[in-house]
């Protein structure tokens, strides 16, 4: 997918790019394979991959849960890596309010001074481990919508997210494909967190064999305040 490509994608799901944000996208491609010679953000490297894989990628969950994203709405990324999905989200709503919390200081840095060449204002990085993020009063319960991608399993991603989620906001989870099974035995881990399976839509990229889940979660109730455990205890023993 190549950016002419790329545009006409969006073009279809009536999201009509500016110059600025077309400019916004080019930087962005240019800054990730610069930085990837020598801090290790992505394995994809080629334009027309990074464009699918990652920028396309990022923005599905805009098309089929628009009615979730407003403007002016706090957006957390658990987890973002080199800033997916949340920076191209933020290309497209401008307006959002979004906080990116990753473990490695390394991707904030890149993250830091992507945020600055591209012009984005609202963008607040946090260093540190999902679990400890999730119990900080500054951050709990304050997102009206948390997202993440290929960060963990449903069961452990659920324990990092939904407790950043306020009560009534939503979870987006972009996982790869046929996700049943991960949703299945993560039902328990919903109910305990005080989420509730609204939509799971399996898609496949455009032109391409990249088979996609998205999965929207919605928080009907608080989380009980032993959530999340402390760091590494989700992944060691989940619940069940």
């Amino acid at each position: 997918m190549n950016p002419d490509k790329f545009i006409e994608e969006l073009s279809k799901h009536n999201i009509d790019l500016t110059e600025k944000q077309k400019k916004q996208f080019q930087l962005y491609f240019e800054d990730l394979i610069e930085t990837n010679k020598h801090v290790n953000l992505t394995r994809i490297t080629e334009e027309k991959d990074v464009y699918l894989k990652h920028f396309y990628d990022s923005i599905t969950s805009l098309f089929e849960f628009g009615d979730v994203f407003k403007e002016n709405m706090t957006l957390c990324d658990v987890g973002a890596g080199a800033g997916f999905p949340s920076i191209p989200i933020k290309i497209i709503m401008p307006s959002l309010k979004i906080t990116i919390v990753d473990s490695l200081a390394k991707r904030l840095t890149f993250l830091k001074g992507l945020v600055e060449k591209l012009g984005l204002s609202d963008v607040e990085l946090v260093h540190g481990r999902a679990e400890d993020v999730g119990q900080n009063s500054k951050y709990r319960e304050k997102f009206d919508l948390v997202t993440a991608r290929a960060v963990a399993n449903m069961t452990v991603l659920s324990e990092y997210c939904l407790p950043l989620v306020k009560k009534d906001g939503y979870f987006i989870a972009l996982k790869g494909p046929k996700a049943e099974d991960e949703l299945k035995t993560g039902q328990k881990a919903l109910s305990v967190l005080g989420g509730k399976l609204i939509k799971d839509k399996e898609l496949t990229l455009p032109n391409s064999d990249e088979e996609r889940t998205l999965v929207l979660i919605q928080k009907i109730k608080n989380t009980p305040k032993k959530y999340p455990r402390q760091a590494g205890t989700p992944r060691k023993k989940p619940i069940k």
